[in-house]
């Protein structure tokens, strides 16, 4: 049998049962629910894509792993060259790249990268069973292993085929390849003549040949897959803002969901493509707080559960069975895990539609249920009678607008907290006066304003939000104004996104930037001393979700602080635990709450004395925090509206 035919019979058997295993993979794509937004734009997701797969940008946001991934991806661009020139000069007797420098240039190219791979296993070899991070834990050594292997072969003996021909002497390329001249060096040294040089020659081709065929084997049953899957995932990722939620697509019959195959057949993509790095599991606020999270054995999960029904075997309940309530109702959706993932992978989307599900069918935890009841009854979670909403501003010296029944240039939509909790009330007083020192024409809705229902939504009550959406609609939509402001980056959110699913999008600023613009344009002085030390906390909805990072780094250093940043900062933010409905949940399972975690880190800097904070939930959750760590002495939680002191005859600017 000529090897031309035997080649053929080889790859011809490999590629089939390689699409054979693909096929029944991808089959439960082809029946998901569908989901339009995937499709358009295609300049913006080519952009990205191609950034985010030939660049690395994601990936060497972890220097070390990112590095290393380079290498060996590049490398196999690269070596890409010499499989086609073995397979190449089988198939099709003659084929030879020579005349595009195959035996030059390419030739050395090869040598080089090839190199380059060998260094980027060894550094892959040396974080995963010597430094052994963290995030490694749950995923599959095994796999990492074969494939360390696998690679080793296909390089390996694509080398030593090369030396074995410079040894034999039927190698042209020989002067443009100096590491087979040193492999051949080192088996002439170890007796090997021409003659058995071409003998090991044709054995390190074959060698070759079977080792990249199973590779391709194996990759269908491997988290490698996304070798594959990677391009069309980023390519298909989310362009719709990061703060709104999704609704259910219309073809699936209900807002939860309760079986693998309800999920879109992007979900659905994004599971086969996991690398099980654990980007995810790293950042993931409770994660690290011991609860029964961790994004990407959530992925995992649910991949392994897919795979199974699409095999045809039985499988658990989805919600509760394969996925435990605890693991869904510990989520804060601070969207670290998304923003973090190589692949954009959406985590949080997927928990919501399961909570969903569990809220269609009554498991949801107490102290939640509580506060949705709340919400229910009094359109707050603090269940507070709706005419005590305004009552903070009783405090004031002037009286604040009804923007219900008088123009307004800028509508302040307050927020539960900053309405009603009397840790916030003191921070909500103080912005109102800093607004009339400056002029500003303002007011609120009083009575008629409702919670925003951003973390209601994310919390899985899809009904409760439309409520709550649709009062705060009628009540936004009956008033004039220019503007909306909202110290509460929740409520930012909801307005600006969340109520798109209603046809609405409102002009929203958070209150940091309407202070910075004032200050800008000199409609607002401040008494600037000799401010101290001060660090800074990125609110998850203000900057990760809504990307505003500046406005309050400036307006804290025109208050003449100088800011400190903690290692976690800007969108590498850590969470203070409070989100997605988390600020109404117990602590059962925690080892350490997110928000202590976060002082921990502040303290750590040394120079720093005080925590500053532009969100009232963090004011909420980092006071406890300080309380509960004993370390009021030490460092001390302020909003940013505490640093701002409006110059006046003896104003001193301190922190408050």
């Amino acid at each position: 049998m000529s090897a031309t035919l035997v080649m053929w019979l080889l790859v011809l058997a490999a590629a089939g049962i390689a699409a054979w295993r693909f096929a029944r993979l991808l089959r439960p794509l082809a029946t998901a629910a569908s989901d339009a937004s995937r499709w358009g734009n295609a300049s913006e997701r080519l952009a990205v894509m191609l950034s985010n797969v030939f660049l690395h940008s994601r990936l060497l946001r972890f220097r070390y792993s990112g590095v290393l991934h380079l290498m060996i991806f590049s490398g196999f661009i690269v070596l890409f060259t010499a499989i086609v020139q073995s397979f190449g000069s089988k198939l099709f007797p003659g084929f030879s790249l020579a005349p595009i420098g195959g035996e030059t240039w390419i030739a050395l190219a090869q040598e080089l990268f090839a190199v380059l791979i060998l260094a980027g296993i060894a550094l892959a070899a040396w974080q995963r069973y010597v430094r052994k991070p963290a995030r490694f834990s749950g995923s599959s050594g095994k796999d990492a292993l074969l494939i360390y292997s696998l690679v080793l072969a296909v390089v390996g003996s694509m080398l030593l085929e090369f030396a074995s021909a410079i040894l034999s002497g039927n190698d042209a390329s020989a002067p443009w390849r100096p590491v087979s001249r040193m492999l051949a060096a080192v088996l002439a040294s170890a007796g090997v003549g021409p003659d058995l040089a071409e003998l090991l020659r044709g054995g390190f081709f074959w060698t070759h040949i079977c080792a990249v065929l199973a590779f391709l084997l194996y990759i269908p049953g491997s988290k490698h897959r996304h070798i594959f899957t990677a391009i069309p995932n980023i390519y298909f990722r989310n362009l719709k803002p990061k703060g709104l939620m999704r609704d259910a697509p219309p073809d699936r019959g209900q807002i939860g969901v309760s079986k693998i195959e309800q999920l879109t057949w992007k979900d659905m993509l994004d599971l086969y493509s996991c690398t099980e790095c654990g980007r995810c599991q790293s950042v993931c606020p409770a994660h690290a707080a011991g609860q029964p999270l961790s994004p990407k054995l959530l992925i995992m999960d649910l991949r392994d559960h897919l795979m199974d029904a699409a095999a045809g075997k039985t499988v658990p309940p989805l919600v509760g069975g394969t996925i435990k309530e605890s693991t869904l109702w510990a989520c804060t959706t601070c969207r670290a895990c998304m923003d973090v993932c190589p692949l954009h992978i959406e985590h949080v989307p997927k928990i919501v539609e399961m909570r969903r599900q569990l809220v269609e069918e009554g498991k949801v935890p107490k102290t939640l249920q509580d506060a949705l009841a709340n919400f229910q009854r009094s359109g707050n979670s603090l269940g507070k009678p709706a005419r005590q909403r305004p009552k903070w501003t009783k405090r004031l010296s002037f009286k604040i607008k009804d923007a219900r029944t008088e123009p307004v240039d800028v509508l302040w939509f307050v927020g539960d907290f900053a309405s009603f909790d009397p840790r916030v009330e003191r921070i909500t007083v103080k912005v109102a006066e800093t607004l009339h020192a400056a002029g500003v024409d303002f007011g609120i809705l009083y009575e008629a304003e409702q919670n925003s229902g951003n973390d209601v939504r994310r919390a899985g009550e899809e009904g409760l939000f439309e409520m709550l959406a649709k009062s705060n609609i009628a009540a936004i939509d009956a008033c004039t104004y220019k503007t909306i402001m909202t110290t509460d980056p929740h409520s930012l959110n909801a307005l600006r996104n969340e109520y798109q699913s209603f046809g609405k999008s409102y002009p929203v600023q958070h209150y940091t930037q309407v202070l910075k613009e004032l200050v800008d344009a000199k409609k607002l002085r401040l008494n600037v001393g000799a401010g101290g030390v001060v660090t800074y906390h990125d609110p998850c909805y203000l900057g990760r979700y809504n990307g505003e990072f500046d406005a309050p780094r400036i307006l804290i250093q025109q208050t003449g602080h100088t800011i400190h940043e903690m290692g976690r900062c800007r969108e590498n933010s850590f969470c203070c635990g409070a989100g997605g409905g988390r600020i109404w949940g117990d602590d059962t399972g925690v080892t350490e709450r997110p928000s202590e975690n976060r002082i921990k880190e502040a303290l750590a800097l040394g120079d720093v004395t005080h925590f500053v904070v532009s969100c009232p939930k963090d004011t909420v959750m980092y006071g406890s925090a300080v309380q509960a760590l004993g370390v009021e002495d030490r460092i001390k939680v302020c909003d940013i509206i505490d640093l701002v002191d409006v110059a006046e005859p003896g104003g001193a600017a301190a922190p408050g």
